[in-house]
């Protein structure tokens, strides 16, 4: 019998699958889906690479809080806010490897 860490991470392809039906669903589907889908294949073709599947963590990481923060931002932008001065979502999250 194996144990797990209870903060250990969901298998990432179940995961991601997860992710991509609720980026299919989004508004924004016609942009984030194809970008999502690149994003999860250099993540793949990294993690063959590297014998690590934090690429692959990274990437569903990365388009969770996107899809999170979706709604402020729509809330921000409806709200006549000037939004010139925005911060590159890589800035808040830290860059990926």
């Amino acid at each position: 019998m194996t144990a797990q860490p209870e903060n250990f991470p969901a298998p990432p392809a179940p995961a991601a699958a997860q992710l991509l039906a609720q980026l299919r669903a989004d508004r924004r589907a016609d942009s984030w889906v194809p970008a999502f889908e690149q994003d999860w294949a250099r993540a793949l073709d990294d993690a063959r690479h590297s014998f690590s599947l934090a690429p692959v963590h990274d990437v569903i990481r990365t388009w969770r809080a996107r899809l999170a923060a979706a709604p402020a931002v729509d809330a921000f932008l409806a709200g006549g806010c000037d939004d010139s001065d925005g911060i590159d979502l890589d800035q808040v999250l830290g860059t990926r490897p």
